[in-house]
């Protein structure tokens, strides 16, 4: 007796013409004395006709191959692959039994099917989609690229729960992008910190998209990485803390920005005699070699093995060159953050009120403490010498009024403004020095030029701006002009007096740099201030397509679906602005940001005005060729 394999029916024919069957067994084993088809099933059907239509007889004898050695699965799926196309599912669901039933890897299962590891790989995910969803996709309702992005994950509640809430709208990345929502790329910051294998051997899980390039696929479990990162910066802390001897460490993932303390920065100091010794022998050497190999295309592995070592001896005494003072290593701190990039980023100086050095003031040889409490003998007659009984005497000790001071200053300060108009070299100089005291010290009384400098903070108006690569080079420019600055700001003006007129400048351009605001706030009416702001972008070329773009978070999720429309309209066209016209703000604001991407669109109130002078340059060009 021979049954179909798919069915299990009994029939009552015994002589059919099939290439393989397999012996039907009982519950404890022993042969039934009927067969199943393994192979051949469209064969048996089509002799059944035969004999309906009279053809044969029902007892013609069919040769029929009965193979108990070999499996029948993966016979039939041989036959199926290599011969005759079945459904797409069969195949995927067919390749993961083999895997779970048989135990065997992709390499096994592609040298069997004569197919590559990979598409094995690909097949076996696709076998693990939601047995409903792959429903759906056998009836026609989902495509092999939508079940595709559904193989991104293999938790199949989360599978459906995803179908089930998607609009006409099923687009595979908005499938991919809804999977992996809670899931943080490999390309994160804190993904990179950490490293793939370290969050691995953690216990977390990478989801992997064996379908599309997904740069490392996708963090499951959030949480665990963000206590990696964690642990790995507290290491990170301690060992600053524990070499260079700072009073404490702090460790965040994103700069505390609001922490309310004074920074000091690491001041120029002289190397000592060794070090000086060996950085002039090192750079020597490397100037050497440089003469030597000035002609080869490509260095020899010594040489470029010795050009690495004196660059890392130079640098590093170089870098002896700032320190910080002892004082302000014992009071201060440092934070130890995560950078954009996914490095440790170490900030060094900061001092907490509680730990700031008790001030304190010298009148007249004696020492008023920040308490008020006077400090030394003047003023309690012990050692006071005997009064003056002379009249004479005791008026020429005695200074000169307050009404007449303020007389002579005047005219002092008028002779001033006169002679430093008269000399812009000097004025510049003067206005540097102002602007450098307020900038890099405390109090404003360090000079004689009512020159307010204003620094507005930008945090309050746009989240996470001062966590930004562009933030983060301002902060080091900074901290490079801070480093050479002197320890006292009384020795500040032979600084800045003795710079060249390019460090001059530049020094002048930071400072000036730091007062700019052209944030538009509704209750403020500076229609003059905005302008000017155009035109120092203008006059700057500012090029914002370096330092913004237009996502979900930052702008389109934020704005209308007519703006989004009109975005996409610039940045891609007509017909990309019309494919999306359908779509919810939400999902219109995703798929915009895609089609946004690396077109170098910005909205109109971040663009910058083509200078005249440029616009003139080729004009003018033209003419002098003429």
């Amino acid at each position: 007796m021979i049954r179909p394999e798919a069915e299990r029916r009994r029939s009552g024919c015994t002589a059919f013409r099939f290439y393989g069957l397999e012996p039907e067994t009982n519950a404890d084993g022993a042969p039934t004395g009927s067969y199943f088809v393994t192979i051949g099933e469209g064969r048996r059907l089509a002799q059944m006709l035969r004999v309906k239509r009279k053809q044969i007889k029902k007892s013609e004898p069919i040769r029929c191959v009965l193979d108990t050695e070999n499996d029948a699965t993966e016979i039939s799926l041989d036959e199926n692959v290599t011969r005759e196309a079945m459904h797409p599912a069969d195949q995927f669901e067919r390749f993961r039994e083999l895997a779970e039933n048989r135990g065997w890897g992709a390499e096994e299962i592609a040298a069997r099917f004569g197919v590559t590891a990979h598409v094995v790989r690909q097949r076996l995910r696709l076998g693990a989609v939601s047995p409903k969803l792959m429903q759906v996709y056998r009836d026609g309702g989902l495509s092999l690229d939508q079940l595709m992005a559904f193989a991104i994950t293999e938790d199949h509640d989360r599978q459906e729960k995803v179908y089930e809430n998607l609009s006409w709208n099923r687009e595979p990345s908005i499938i991919r992008r809804d999977l992996t929502r809670m899931n943080v790329a490999a390309t994160d910051r804190r993904a990179i910190f950490v490293g793939a294998d370290a969050y691995a051997e953690a216990g977390g899980t990478i989801i992997r998209d064996l379908f599309t390039e997904d740069r490392g696929g996708y963090l499951e479990d959030a949480a665990l990485l963000d206590r990696l990162v964690i642990d790995k910066l507290e290491g990170i802390a301690a060992e600053v803390q524990a070499v260079e001897g700072w009073k404490w460490a702090s460790v965040h993932i994103d700069f505390p920005h609001a922490h309310g303390m004074r920074r000091s920065y690491p001041h120029p100091v002289d190397l000592s005699e060794e070090d000086a010794a060996a950085f002039g022998a090192a750079q020597e050497e490397y100037n050497r070699l440089s003469s030597d190999y000035e002609g080869y295309e490509e260095l020899p592995d010594e040489a470029d093995r010795r050009f690495a070592e004196l660059e890392a001896e130079i640098e590093r005494i170089d870098a002896k060159r700032h320190a910080y003072d002892a004082d302000e290593i014992a009071r201060g701190g440092v934070f130890v953050i995560l950078n954009h990039d996914g490095t440790a980023r170490i900030e060094r100086g900061f001092i907490r009120a509680e730990d700031e050095a008790p001030k304190s003031t010298d009148v007249e040889g004696a020492t008023i403490t920040e308490d008020g409490e006077i400090i030394g003998d003047e003023g309690n007659g012990e050692d006071a010498g005997p009064l003056p009984d002379d009249e004479e005497t005791e008026d020429a000790c005695k200074p000169l009024s307050d009404l007449l001071i303020r007389d002579l200053t005047a005219h002092r300060t008028l002779g001033l403004r006169l002679a430093l108009g008269e000399q812009p070299d000097r004025a510049l100089v003067a206005v540097v020095h102002a602007l450098a005291a307020q900038t890099f010290y405390h109090g404003g009384d360090a000079s004689c030029l009512e020159i307010r400098l204003t620094s507005a903070s930008l945090a309050s108006h746009a989240d996470a701006i001062e966590d930004t690569p562009v933030a983060k080079a301002l902060a080091d420019r900074h901290a490079g002009w801070a480093s050479d600055m002197p320890r006292d700001v009384g020795d500040l003006w032979a600084f800045v007096a003795g710079l060249d007129h390019a460090s001059l400048m530049a020094l002048l351009a930071h400072c000036a740099s730091l007062t700019v605001n052209a944030v538009k706030l509704p209750w403020e009416q500076k229609p003059n201030a905005r302008a000017t702001a155009e035109k120092l972008a203008s006059a700057v070329t500012l090029d914002m397509t370096a330092h913004w773009t237009p996502t979900v978070q930052s702008y389109l999720g934020r704005v209308t679906k007519a703006h989004i429309l009109n975005a996409v309209r610039e940045g891609v066209g007509d017909e990309a602005a019309e494919r999306i016209a359908g779509l919810k703000k939400t999902e219109m604001a995703q798929v915009a940001e895609q089609l946004l991407a690396g077109t170098g669109w910005l909205p109109s109130v971040l663009r910058t005005a083509r200078p005249v002078s440029l616009d003139a340059e080729p004009e003018t060009f033209v003419q002098a060729a003429e």
